[in-house]
């Protein structure tokens, strides 16, 4: 069973729409099921995580509302305003949908220490409660940050997108190396082995790739690594199919057992995803 544990849906100026803007010609069309499924189904992926994509709560309801419809879609994180004084309630009533899995705060552009706020406490108290999965869309300059958050929540479930977004390109590896072992050293965060070929030059290759997947996959152990495409973020930089090759070049020297837990078995067991999915 291969999951694709991280892609997105959204529609060109309905619910919520914000990003992406006119100025990604690639992207600026609307992405739904339908446009998804021939590129999932010839590469042999399952089902998916769809992922929000917009930071409000019209988004994540017909992200919801889509998943209904989609059975591909094996469960959906959403967004909410965490630091709300009803943020747990808005939780509590998504979390009644069987498909909800956990939250995404787009941690990107906020300050480095955002996350760290008494403001989120009661938020985050809620996803513990509702067992639900924290994503983490992060950069480098919030690691030290959001590794204070894990140990401050040992029992939240954390992972982090797309390897918190390193500088392949330049090939900056510190101090990014460091903080990502740094959290690895907490047992409740994982790393999605997704979003790599969007960070990297123009021309990359896997060999681009190597050292930071070889980090994440070294850090964390292939039991807290799921693979994930960004698509479409990811037609940005590759193709579907391209992508799957470099993840197999990627985790040539894992075990088979190894690799289909990267490739689906981690993502069902991190998203409690239902087990008569196949």
């Amino acid at each position: 069973m291969r999951i694709d544990a991280h892609q997105h849906f959204w529609k060109i100026g309905a619910h919520g729409h914000q990003w992406p803007r006119e100025d990604l010609p690639i992207l600026y069309r609307d992405f739904l099921p339908e446009d998804f499924d021939s590129t999932r189904v010839a590469a042999g992926v399952t089902v998916s995580i769809l992922v929000q994509s917009q930071p409000n709560d019209e988004d994540t309801d017909w992200l919801l509302e889509l998943s209904n419809a989609t059975s591909s879609v094996a469960g959906v994180i959403g967004w909410a305003d965490i630091r709300a004084p009803e943020a747990p309630r808005r939780i509590a009533k998504l979390a009644e949908h069987p498909k909800f899995k956990g939250l995404r705060p787009m941690l990107q552009d906020l300050p480095a220490d955002w996350i760290l706020h008494p403001e989120a406490g009661r938020a985050i108290e809620a996803m513990i409660e509702h067992n639900l999965v924290f994503e983490a869309l992060v950069r480098p300059r919030h690691l030290p940050a959001l590794a204070q958050f894990a140990r401050a929540h040992p029992n939240l479930r954390i992972i982090i997108d797309h390897a918190a977004k390193p500088d392949i390109a330049r090939n900056v590896r510190h101090p990014w190396a460091a903080d990502m072992a740094a959290l690895a050293g907490s047992p409740n965060v994982w790393c999605k082995l997704s979003g790599l070929v969007t960070e990297a030059a123009s021309d990359w290759s896997t060999e681009h790739l190597a050292f930071f997947a070889d980090h994440v996959l070294t850090s964390f152990g292939p039991e807290r690594v799921v693979w994930g495409s960004d698509w479409p973020v990811l037609l940005l930089a590759s193709g579907y199919q391209r992508w799957i090759d470099a993840t197999e070049t990627l985790l040539s020297g894992f075990s088979a057992d190894a690799r289909a837990a990267i490739l689906g078995g981690n993502a069902a067991r991190l998203y409690a995803l239902d087990s008569k999915i196949d």
